[in-house]
């Protein structure tokens, strides 16, 4: 069983409109009335705290990227790390389904958006039914192949970044160019804000992308570093003048009201009728790239990890390579979850599976890896203290707000490393019998 990669298959921008095609699509329609609800007035500030963490977080795997590019990324760098053995497995299959769970929340944010389309505020029902079909259409391309992606994904990155800079400019000039986010008469504890932070990172978590296609990126001993800064860097750009623009035209109590399509809600002040029909119409175009470029690099993610035998393979009597196969799971679970679950529960289970198993690299890196790669102790344990931080301030949130989703991420996690420990103990025992 391989796998199809294609070395110098991805250019630098290539590269980068990958990682800002996962990261612009619920990131900032879905995420920013998320974030809003948390933070408060100073919302737009939670963005900026986020890139900051992710920038600290990026340090690992830029520096294990630089020394080792490889197509399975993550999985490899846990593995360098920890060895082939439970906690690699565990914390590579916790970073798929944060993936994995990302594209159920922008399949939501796509149904969510096209629905206002039609003003059907009473067919919630339907949100499901829209991103079902959107993460069909995106099985579809994928099956495609390398090149036809790539394409796509530049053509839409460039599409989506300039036309959401465009909407952030004309708000603000509409608004009058009134930086300052509206006032709120909620006093907003800083617990909530340092919580909104998690959201944030949320927001920018899909520069790991560009990690999971390391061996195939041009020159990746050099580039793929360059283009995790690059793209995080255009994603912070971006997010601070849409966050800045909603702010500036909607209250707080009006956001959270419209938190699952803020932008949309946003334009009709600012730009009009024509301005809100059109920001649906560049959510619907950025969710849909966005799931596309995920749903590229999961599949990617499990076909390393199968041939690593570090997870379980059954063709179910389908034809073709394990990509293929890994493909068809990818999108079966993202299809589940966006039946069962609302943006905010999808959300919150993507913060715990992504920090959880963010502190896991970092602590694997630090302990057994630094020296060998040339990092720096120093910002390796500043990226644990500030992932651990934000963590404990989001369950405890949680906790307080929905018990049953701290619940759930908890026993989840729990499941992937009893999983693993049956699986890699079962496969040692058969293999020295054999």
């Amino acid at each position: 069983m391989t796998t199809d990669y294609q070395k110098n298959s991805i250019s630098l921008t290539g590269a980068v409109s990958m990682g800002t095609g996962v990261m612009i699509g619920a990131g900032i329609f879905a995420l920013t009335g998320q974030i809003a609800e948390l933070a408060g007035t100073w919302f737009p500030l939670s963005f900026l705290v986020g890139a900051v963490v992710t920038f600290f977080s990026a340090y690992s795997y830029i520096k294990m990227s630089n020394a080792y590019p490889s197509a399975g990324g993550i999985a490899m760098i846990l593995e360098k790390a920890y060895g082939p053995g439970v906690v690699a497995a565990s914390a590579s299959l916790l970073m798929a389904f944060s993936m994995v769970i990302n594209e159920s929340l922008v399949a939501r944010t796509f149904g969510t958006y096209t629905l206002q389309l039609f003003g059907t505020e009473n067919t919630k029902l339907l949100v499901p039914v829209l991103g079902v079909g959107l993460i069909v259409f995106a099985f579809l391309v994928n099956i495609s192949g390398n090149r036809s992606i790539g394409l796509f994904s530049l053509i839409m990155a460039l599409l989506k970044i300039g036309g959401i800079a465009l909407f952030g400019i004309a708000a603000l000039w509409a608004s009058g160019l009134q930086f300052e986010p509206s006032k709120s008469e909620v006093d907003y504890p800083l617990a909530g804000f340092v919580a909104s932070v998690a959201l944030s990172i949320l927001a920018f978590k899909g520069f790991t992308t560009i990690t999971n296609s390391g061996a195939e990126i041009v020159d990746p001993h050099r580039n793929v570093g360059r283009a995790i800064v690059i793209s995080v860097s255009i994603c912070v750009v971006v997010y601070l003048l849409v966050a800045f623009a909603v702010g500036s035209n909607l209250t707080i109590p009006e956001i959270i009201q419209a938190k699952d399509y803020s932008l949309a809600q946003a334009a009709k002040p600012a730009l009009g009728q024509a301005g809100f029909y059109l920001t649906i119409v560049l959510a619907i175009v950025a969710t849909a790239s966005g799931l596309l470029a995920s749903v590229f690099a999961v599949s990617r993610m499990l076909a390393m990890l199968t041939n690593m035998k570090l997870i379980p393979h059954s063709h179910f009597g389908m034809a073709g390579r394990i990509q293929k196969h890994t493909l068809v799971y990818t999108v079966v679970v993202a299809a589940l979850l966006t039946i069962f679950f609302d943006l905010s529960r999808i959300a919150s289970l993507g913060v715990f599976f992504y920090l959880v198993m963010d502190i896991v690299i970092h602590w694997g890196v630090f302990r057994n890896l630094r020296h060998d790669i040339g990092a720096r102790g120093s910002i390796l344990l500043s990226a644990i203290s500030l992932d651990t931080i934000v963590l404990a301030v989001f369950v405890v949130m949680k906790i307080r707000t929905d018990m049953a989703i701290v619940v759930t991420a908890a026993v989840a996690i729990i499941a992937v490393f009893a999983f693993e420990y049956w699986f890699l103990s079962n496969r040692k025992i058969t293999s020295h019998e054999r």
